[in-house]
């Protein structure tokens, strides 16, 4: 995945993960990577508990631009809701812009984010590591 697309799929991860309910079988929460291994993200519980914090909190060397520097060790998500069993939508706020987004949680251990910013919409596939 190119370097610029790292602060989308940041964006995009931030719009698109929230909480599943207490009784769902399966939870988004835990510690996700992109395929490709650029990216890390740290999924947990926040706000009331009943919301889900995002956290960018690894980049691989080569992704280590000024830009996605910017964004390490920073929240990226703050409430996204449940669409669906296994599905959530929400939105971000990205570089002053709002991105739209939709996370699937396919199985407990693969997620599939769809997001758009302005033209540009991408699909990425993260793991739970």
């Amino acid at each position: 995945m190119p370097k610029s697309f790292t602060l989308i799929a940041t964006a995009i991860v931030a719009t698109a993960l929230a909480i599943a309910p207490a009784f769902a079988a399966q939870s988004p929460a835990g510690t996700w990577q992109t395929v490709s291994g650029e990216s890390r993200f740290e999924v947990t519980l926040c706000g009331d508990g009943t919301e889900l914090c995002a956290k960018l909190v690894w980049l691989r060397d080569d992704a280590r631009t000024a830009e996605n520097l910017s964004y390490l060790d920073s929240y990226v998500l703050k409430g996204a809701k449940r669409a669906l069993e296994n599905k959530w939508r929400g939105s971000a706020e990205y570089m002053g812009e709002v991105v739209k987004g939709t996370l699937t949680l396919v199985d407990g251990d693969t997620m599939t984010i769809n997001g758009c910013k302005g033209a540009l919409c991408q699909k990425f596939e993260l793991t739970r590591i």
